[in-house]
């Protein structure tokens, strides 16, 4: 019986997509799907090089893999992943290896990870970063698991990942949940960047009256520099899109945001290690936001403000503008890397962070000419903390902040919603801070609860009798 390299159940468009560019790139793939049309669908895609099978038989699929198997789960978070690894396991054997590579909350990965190893499975979480397409031609991944067992994969990954100067954008990042922890804040990062494109553009838009044409080439032309990025690349084209009426598509497009949990579950874990990311939290706060339409409809009628308008030069404008989002988009980058490293550190996961910032460069939805810079410099200091200490990346987002700090004036004196500015401003300032008048805060504490304060002037914990 012929066998193949590697298994995927899930054949929907990422579990379908990833198996072709596995096999497109020589590896023998088969496929579990117990939906028939998607097997069909599948076997309609294969060419005369692919070598694939395609089935809806669990047994058929299993025995199909040579050993140690190597099977990945493209299947929905939650229960579903758990109900696809009991599935398989009645057909593996001891050394075998599951990866999923789905948005599975990082707790669910550990537990995972520790059920299967009482087995002797091999479980990984794998972050896939790149939508559809990457999945198709070149992805970042982001797996963590056992670090024995990643020989395995190794070959298959390195193949199947986008290339950056001819390196592939995958590596092992380490022990247990890591890889998908590092995909939950990928996704932190990218609510937060996309939140500051957001408002850039209703700035422009709403508060200087600039024209969609120009509105769309400044994207384009910020594209074309250091603000290169995926996500401003689909911001234009996105603002060239015009719908059957001859308009442009974007306005006639809901403001009603949705998500799908990541964004929100960074917040919720940075709070747990006392990590900030206001960026990523005022991201995650305004798609609430979104939600409240009927309410904002109401509210629009009756809290009103009537700005004065000014004559602007609109070029100069821009090159503000520009400045402000570099600085902004620096500062969201800091934040889910200096969550990442303290992380690492509660967790065990041992993050290397020039890595992480060198396999985001290419396929994932965050990649920017910007993650070059942060890689040169956890090369130069891989115990960094934060990349604002970095002496490079700290001239460049300092020498930005006056256009930061007149853009982000401008929103609040004409009352445009600036959410992700404001806290990028607020957390650069904060962290450059010697002294924060959280001393207030701790006598507050004592006063109304005795929570006792520390001095600046000697060691140990202190209570005052305030009243």
């Amino acid at each position: 019986m012929e066998l193949y390299d590697f298994g995927i159940v899930g054949l929907g468009v990422m579990g379908r997509n990833l198996l072709l560019n596995m096999a497109d790139n020589k590896f023998a793939v088969a496929g579990l799907d117990l939906d028939l049309a998607k097997v069909q669908s599948l076997e309609n895609e294969i060419n005369d090089t692919h070598q694939v099978k395609a089935t809806t038989s669990v047994a058929d699929f299993t025995q199909a893999i040579r050993k140690p198997r190597a099977i990945m789960l493209l299947v929905p978070a939650g229960n579903p992943v758990d109900s696809a690894i009991n599935s398989l396991l009645p057909h593996l054997e001891e050394g075998d290896i599951i990866i999923d590579g789905g948005n599975s909350y990082f707790p669910d990965t550990d537990r995972r990870f520790i059920e299967l190893s009482k087995k002797n499975i091999h479980f990984f979480g794998m972050g896939i970063s790149g939508g559809e397409k990457g999945a198709r031609f070149g992805p970042s991944l982001m797996p963590g698991g056992d670090k024995g067992a990643y020989e395995r994969l190794r070959p298959i990954f390195e193949a199947v990942a986008a290339k950056v100067n001819g390196e592939p954008c995958v590596t092992y990042l380490g022990n247990g949940s890591a890889g998908n922890y590092v995909k939950m804040v990928h996704n932190g990062i990218e609510y937060g960047v996309m939140q500051l494109i957001a408002e850039t553009y209703d700035l422009m838009k709403r508060g200087f009256g600039i024209d969609d044409d120009k509105i769309q080439q400044t994207f384009a032309d910020w594209n074309k520099g250091e603000l290169q990025s995926f996500l401003v690349e689909i911001t234009s084209e996105i603002l060239n899109k015009f719908d059957e009426d001859g308009q442009r598509l974007v306005h006639v497009i809901s403001d009603w945001a949705k998500s799908k949990g990541t964004g929100k579950w960074t917040s919720q874990n940075a709070m747990d290690l006392q990590a900030p990311i206001p960026v990523i939290d005022a991201a995650v706060t305004m798609r609430d936001m979104s939600k409240l339409k009927p309410e904002r409809i109401q509210a629009s009628e009756k809290l009103t403000w009537s700005p004065t308008v000014d004559a602007i030069d609109k070029d100069k404008v821009i090159e503000q503008i520009k400045d402000a989002f570099y600085f902004a988009m620096l500062n969201t980058y800091a934040q889910g890397l200096s969550q990442l490293t303290i992380a690492s550190e509660a967790y065990n996961y041992g993050l290397d962070l020039e890595q992480v910032a060198k396999i985001w460069r290419g396929g994932c939805i965050i990649r920017a000419a910007a993650l070059e810079d942060f890689r040169q410099a956890y090369s130069r200091n891989p115990a960094l903390r934060n990349i604002l200490l970095d002496d490079t990346v700290a001239q460049n987002v300092s020498a930005r902040q006056e256009g930061a700090r007149a853009t982000i004036k401008y929103a609040v004196d004409n009352g445009i919603p600036f959410g992700a500015y404001m806290n990028a401003l607020a957390y650069f300032d904060s962290y450059r801070s010697e002294r924060m008048p959280t001393n207030i805060i701790q006598a507050q504490r004592d006063y109304f609860g005795a929570h006792t304060y520390e001095r600046i002037d000697r060691e140990g914990s202190f209570h005052t009798q305030w009243d």
